[in-house]
């Protein structure tokens, strides 16, 4: 018998698992997997991170839209190692949960672990649209025809060399340490998700147009945009943290966890991530996930420039406030001022989406 179980040893479990802990709480957490190495990479605006967030790698910031940003806010690549470190107190059971009651879970072996409170932290499932990518690490020397040293290119919506789809795709240039930089084609929203072999066509065209071999391993990436919230309580993607027009995710999971190990301890009522004014937040970038896979594909990256043309602090009230209300409402009626009247057209009126960008 515990205090609090959580199911799913990703980034976010394991910041809930932490946080509880910290807070007193005997704490178990459930991974099938819990020694295998982490092959993604967790990044987000600086700014985002609670204090003490591992970060491995700071860097500025720049964009590739129908024009060229310089960007206000510094980006973060996290360090997979420190972030999934845990304090000693909290119980690491390797298996698979199969079944949430009122007293605990059992697992998929016939185990049963009582607890007061079972979160399912195991990710998001569900949903119709999706981001996809296809990455590849690279020395800082190959990396230069796509990225400054020191810095990161969090969108270059310029067309790579061979496509197939007129689907948009962009390049997403962030370092990982010395001498390490992640290359990965994206496809930021599609429904169905654009393919894998799409994005690796396109990442490999890219690399070939500077006499470069791209690395046998590479990083795959797919991320549910619109995936339904799993059954309270729930945290991470599995609670519908995941931003619907970024696919972003962590850095909110790693804010929110000692709030929510807070109301598990104190066994507060209602659901403390989903306040009013966040549904809402929630469903105005809902909308805006909705114009996205509205836009004709050669309008995306026009879309872009008029956002990153924006405020930083509007860019930020969209990007990662998750319940200011306010704030999101300010930068949604920016960007829609600020868009040529074609464009608003689109932005107000589309209401079947295309496939997606």
């Amino acid at each position: 018998m515990t205090g609090v179980v959580v199911v799913g040893g990703g980034p976010a479990g394991r910041a809930l698992a932490a946080a509880c802990a910290r807070r007193g709480l005997d704490t178990a957490l459930v991974d099938l997997r819990p020694d295998r190495p982490w092959r993604a990479t967790y990044a987000a605006w600086a700014d985002e991170l609670p204090e003490g967030a591992p970060v491995a790698v700071t860097a500025k910031a720049r964009a590739f839209t129908t024009a060229e940003h310089v960007l206000e806010r510094d980006y973060a690549v996290l360090d997979n190692h420190r972030l999934r470190l845990l304090p000693p107190e909290v119980v690491v059971v390797r298996g698979k949960v199969v079944e949430r009651t009122a007293t605990g879970a059992r697992l998929a072996d016939g185990r049963f672990l009582g607890a007061r409170v079972v979160v399912d932290a195991s990710g998001a499932r569900g949903g119709a649209v999706e981001q996809t990518a296809v990455g590849v690490v690279v020395s800082e020397a190959d990396a230069e025809p796509f990225v400054a040293r020191g810095e990161a290119v969090v969108m270059d919506w310029r067309r790579p060399p061979d496509a197939r789809t007129p689907d948009p795709t962009f390049l997403y240039a962030v370092p990982l340490g010395p001498d390490r930089v992640l290359l990965e084609e994206t496809s930021l929203a599609r429904a169905p998700g654009l393919p894998l072999a799409e994005l690796r066509l396109r990442l490999h065209a890219r690399l070939a147009a500077h006499g470069i071999r791209p690395p046998a391993e590479e990083e795959r990436v797919r991320i549910p945009m619109d995936a339904p919230r799993a059954h309270s309580p729930a945290f991470g993607a599995a609670a519908g943290l995941v931003h619907p027009a970024t696919g972003y995710s962590v850095a909110t999971s790693l804010r929110w966890a000692p709030a929510v190990a807070e109301a598990i301890a104190t066994g507060a009522r209602g659901d403390v991530l989903w306040s009013p004014s966040a549904k809402t937040v929630h469903a105005l970038r809902r909308r805006g996930l909705a114009v996205l896979l509205g836009l004709p594909p050669n309008r995306v990256p026009e879309f872009f420039r008029v956002f990153f043309d924006l405020s930083g602090e509007d860019q930020r009230n969209y990007l990662s406030q998750h319940d200011d209300l306010r704030g999101a409402m300010r930068a949604m009626t920016a960007l829609f001022r600020a868009a040529p009247w074609s464009m608003r057209g689109h932005m107000a009126f589309s209401t079947r989406p295309r496939k997606g960008c």
